[in-house]
């Protein structure tokens, strides 16, 4: 399937080279005030947000050529993505204001994504291809007044890309890079990535299709031992499918629908000991993810009604290693979801609008492996979660988001939340803004941690509060802006196990605090430097792989219309790890050193509007580091690539 996508790509860059040099597009971009959706799931002026939400447009996407959804995240301010550095197979960690992947919600065109299998109700950014997505908003904080369950330390709002205005646009790419750790210094092929896409608007139908694929090899999961260099290079293979399609049954109504197929295939290692000396070509996994859905939009002369639908079915199977038995183990998990989320704005007045909304969830599991058996008939729960949050926005620069939400929960009852967000703009004659909240959220048990073997059905989900206050500043057209945003969070009723290794409630209170900081500075029209920092400081019992200190620096230089470059600084402060030992069985903690990573892009626009190369190279001086305890990482590598519009 690779090398058809190799060959398919190479075919359309020599047409396209060909047959379509120096044609200009026929669409010119306006320069618009930014708007933003996350927090109030519509439009909204980034100016009259409450919020310090960070959002990475498609321009900045396409300057960010070759790297993963995951790389890019990990360089917003407050935001630690752990693996990023690894096997590209190596399973994810979300790290964001001392909390973990369960409690950060991932959205995708509106819908939230979770596998309800999984221990702890996280969705696996490892699935999406970066190709896919137009743009990203992450708004950090609890937030689960509009989002519910899961949305208490971060809300990571996914677009994928729409449809063209023309009748039919085509899209393609194709790289290749190489995969090494800072000791295995091969640089042939290892990591390839391609895909095509089509899309188009046909009088009132939009349609859009893609396909992506990824094949990696050349890296085992694990670190390897000093006496032995052979170990099992891991191979990591995904595919994604994705098809949109719209219609515009009237002026006030519109019908969109979409479905989706990915499919993951990965070997893993994991290390039984903090020397990461077990390796085993016999593990591996294959995950199936499909996805459907159907969004209906009404506008009336006061506002919008919205529903958010979506059907999601995942599969994920396991082939293991037993080095007890000298045998092969075989698990599988599945989980079915259904979200329907049905949401409302009147606009009471120009500057007062009130969001109404009924949220419905529905999740199921079965699991078999050679331990136990677990039926869907008896793993499953809903919720039904009513809704509002009041907007107002002053013409002298006062401005209120406000609103509460019910969790009604087929399992352990009811939860409320809700969350006061008041910020003031001072104007353009003094270009500030300050902002406080003071948000709640809630955190399901998963069904794993409710049904399994060592499942609690009485476990109650974890509460969050967090307080934050901040500024944000443009200066000279908005050619300076700054903000800085400090917080402060609290959880109880985290889960964990008890002394008959059973889920169950923590006592106790566990606290997170810190800064988050940005700047960005135009220098001129070819020249911007940016820059951001984080400061994190949890509890003994939140700290895990989460920084004190971060920074994160980027330079770009339009050298001409057609020549980019981009240059990123990443330091990552040291970090506290905790390994079970499988021989041991036992838990220890180490701390790991600090590392600084240098990666630079270049791009150059070949053909005109039409063909853009590109070449990127990451951890120039191949510094060799622990990312986590037994397991490899990343050195110097390369990548070269093109992208094609037809």
């Amino acid at each position: 399937m690779n090398k058809n996508f190799i060959r398919f790509s190479a075919c359309i860059a020599l047409a396209t080279t060909c047959g379509y040099a120096q044609v200009k597009d026929s669409i010119k971009v306006k320069q618009l005030d930014e708007v933003v959706f996350s927090d109030t799931k519509f439009a909204q002026s980034k100016e009259k947000s409450g919020k310090v939400i960070t959002k990475i447009t498609a321009s900045e996407l396409q300057k960010k050529s070759g790297q993963t959804l995951a790389s890019i995240l990990n360089s917003v301010a407050g935001v630690e993505i752990n693996g990023t550095q690894s096997a590209n197979g190596k399973n994810l960690g979300y790290y964001i204001r001392g909390g973990k992947n369960q409690q950060v919600l991932i959205v995708i065109d509106g819908n939230p994504v979770t596998d309800a299998s999984g221990i702890n109700l996280e969705y696996d950014l490892r699935l999406l291809p970066v190709d896919q997505i137009e743009s990203i908003e992450i708004m950090k904080g609890a937030a689960s007044t509009l989002y519910g369950s899961g949305a208490a330390t971060a809300v990571i709002n996914i677009i994928l890309k729409k449809s063209s205005r023309k009748p039919l646009q085509a899209n393609a790419y194709s790289n290749i890079g190489s995969n090494n750790t800072a000791t295995n210094r091969k640089y042939n092929g290892q990591d390839f990535n391609q895909g095509f896409s089509v899309n188009g608007t046909v009088k009132k139908v939009n349609y859009l299709a893609s396909m992506n694929s990824t094949e990696t090899k050349g890296m085992s999961q694990i670190a390897e031992s000093p006496s032995d260099s052979n170990y099992d290079k891991d191979r990591f293979s995904r595919i994604n499918y994705l098809s949109k399609f719209g219609f515009k049954a009237t002026e006030k109504l519109t019908l969109d629908f979409f479905g989706n197929y990915d499919k993951v295939n990965n070997d893993y290692d994991f290390p039984y000991d903090n020397t990461g000396s077990n390796d085993s070509y016999i593990n591996k996994s294959k995950t199936e993810q499909f996805r459907f859905g159907f969004s209906p939009k009404y506008t009336y002369a006061k506002g919008e009604l919205h529903l958010n639908s979506n059907f999601t079915k995942l599969q994920r199977e396991y082939q293991e290693f037993n080095s007890w038995t000298n045998g092969v183990d075989n698990s599988s998990y599945g989980s079915r979801s259904v979200t329907v989320d049905a949401f409302n704005k009147n606009n009471f007045s120009s500057n007062f609008y009130l969001i109404t909304g009924t949220n419905y969830q529905f999740h199921d599991m079965k699991s078999e492996t050679p331990y136990s058996i677990i039926a869907k008939e008896g793993a499953k729960f809903n919720m039904v979660d009513p809704y509002f949050t009041g907007v107002f926005t002053s013409n002298f620069g006062l401005n209120i988001n406000a609103g509460a939400r019910l969790n009604i929960h087929s399992q352990y009852g009811n939860q409320l939340v809700y969350n006061v967000n008041p910020s003031f703009n001072f104007g353009k004659e003094i270009p500030v803004k300050i902002l406080a909240s003071y948000s709640t959220a809630f955190v399901t048990p998963s069904l794993y941690q409710l049904y399994s073997e060592y499942g609690t059905a009485t476990l109650m989900p974890e509460k969050n509060s967090t307080i934050e206050s901040g500024l944000e500043l443009a200066l000279s057209q908005k050619k300076l802006t700054f903000n800085v945003v400090t917080f402060f969070r609290e959880q109880n009723n985290s889960i964990g196990f008890d002394a008959t290794y059973h889920y169950a409630n923590v006592e106790g209170l566990n606290k997170a605090k810190g800064i988050e900081t940005i700047v960005n500075y135009a220098l001129s029209t070819k020249l911007n430097c940016s820059a951001n920092y984080t400061f994190t400081q949890v509890d003994e019992a939140l700290n895990r792989l989460i920084p004190k200190h971060k920074v994160n620096a980027s330079i770009d230089f339009s050298a001409t219309k057609r020549l980019f470059f981009n240059a990123n600084y990443q330091y990552v402060d040291a970090r506290q790890d905790a390994f079970f030992d499988g021989t041991t069985y036992e838990i220890f903690t180490a701390k790991l050193g600090s590392y600084q990573l240098l990666n630079a892009l270049v791009k150059y626009e070949l053909v005109k509007d039409r063909l853009t190369i590109f070449g990127n190279v990451t951890n120039i001086f191949n510094q060799d580091f622990v990312e986590n305890i037994g397991y490899s990482t990343k050195g110097r590598n390369f990548k070269l690539g093109l992208n094609i519009k037809i």
